[in-house]
């Protein structure tokens, strides 16, 4: 029986690094060759072409490399000779480039985001177990039309909902609500549960001049103002609790509504949607009058990325306030 072929698009990050001895520090060092070939016994489950793309830390990748990347991606699912696509990436903005190529690709065929928590020079590397995991993911039939997939310590989660929690444990990327979609155990995936929407926004262009604002207390207008000063696209405020502000934040947001930059209000809490539940002052029952648009249960860093992409395809608040509340709001 032929085996499946899966593309491995190596981008970098802790996954292809090593100590440097002059730095006492980790930088990437090593080429996607050196890396697959620490994945022992992965010839047995299938065949990997690999695609060199970048050799990047996390904090370098950009909007513009993820449309480029998404790019590649997309040329090397349609091929009938790939199963699926899986894609070494830095922890720090794994999250962030899962959710761009989530949004962004259409595809019945498995996409894999994997990456690792210790470089090379460490004990208990967890790339190669990390990379197999995630081939394991990319030959399943299971893993077939469930978006992207983010792949790590065992684990799989939709790209939609996890996020990196923890800055060094090998179980840091969770997916707060539900928990995971599956494990992979004993070279099988196993899934627990799927995802019941999925939106898409299929461009190939992207905004990149958002920008996110995080509200503390006795926060004013002066960060709103200044990036609207800047010529912002588009903001997105990471409000408190239910997705409320200090009171003196609402000027800020009504100058940008007047502008017509649309303001997306999502909570710096990890769980849980925003909606307008309290109309007292800097309450999001005021928010809403005043027009801001709700980001349901998406965390900032994710709602900047979707923002990003639906402002490629229109500049139309209304339009805009669809792409973000049509999931989440009847």
């Amino acid at each position: 029986m032929n085996k499946k072929k899966v593309a491995a698009i190596f981008t970098g990050g802790t996954i292809s690094m090593k100590v440097d001895k002059r730095l006492s520090a980790a930088i990437p060092a090593m080429s996607s060759e050196e890396i697959m070939s620490m994945v022992t016994n992965i010839d047995k489950i299938a065949e990997i072409e690999i695609v060199p793309f970048a050799r990047i830390p996390g904090p370098h990748m950009t909007p513009e490399l993820m449309l480029e990347l998404s790019n590649v991606v997309k040329t090397t699912i349609a091929r009938n000779d790939i199963c699926g696509v899986i894609i070494t990436h830095g922890t720090d903005s794994l999250e962030e480039t899962a959710f761009f190529l989530d949004l962004n690709i259409e595809s019945e065929k498995p996409i894999i985001v994997v990456g690792s928590m210790r470089n090379a020079s460490e004990l208990g590397y967890d790339g190669p177990s990390n990379l197999s995991a995630a081939i394991c993911t990319a030959v399943s039939d299971q893993a077939a039309n469930k978006g992207v997939l983010v792949v790590m310590n065992n684990e799989v989660n939709s790209a939609k909902e996890v996020t990196k929690t923890h800055t060094m444990s090998l179980d840091t990327f969770k997916s707060f609500s539900f928990g995971p979609l599956g494990i992979v155990d004993n070279d099988e995936v196993i899934f627990y549960r799927d995802i019941t929407s999925h939106s898409h926004i299929l461009t190939d262009q992207v905004e990149s001049s958002v920008d996110l604002i995080k509200s503390v207390a006795g926060m004013d207008s002066r960060m709103i103002d200044f990036c609207i000063a800047e010529g912002a696209k588009g903001i997105i405020i990471e409000a408190m609790g239910r997705g409320n502000i200090p009171p003196l934040m609402i000027d800020g947001i009504k100058n940008a509504v007047a502008k017509k930059i649309p303001v997306i209000i999502v909570s710096r809490c990890p769980m849980g949607r925003v909606l307008g539940s309290y109309g007292y002052e800097g309450g999001g029952k005021m928010l809403q009058d005043i027009g801001a648009i709700f980001g349901g249960d998406l965390n900032g860093q994710k709602a900047r990325i979707k923002l990003m992409l639906a402002l490629s395809v229109t500049q139309e608040v209304k339009e805009i306030k669809e792409i973000f509340e049509r999931e989440y709001y009847r």
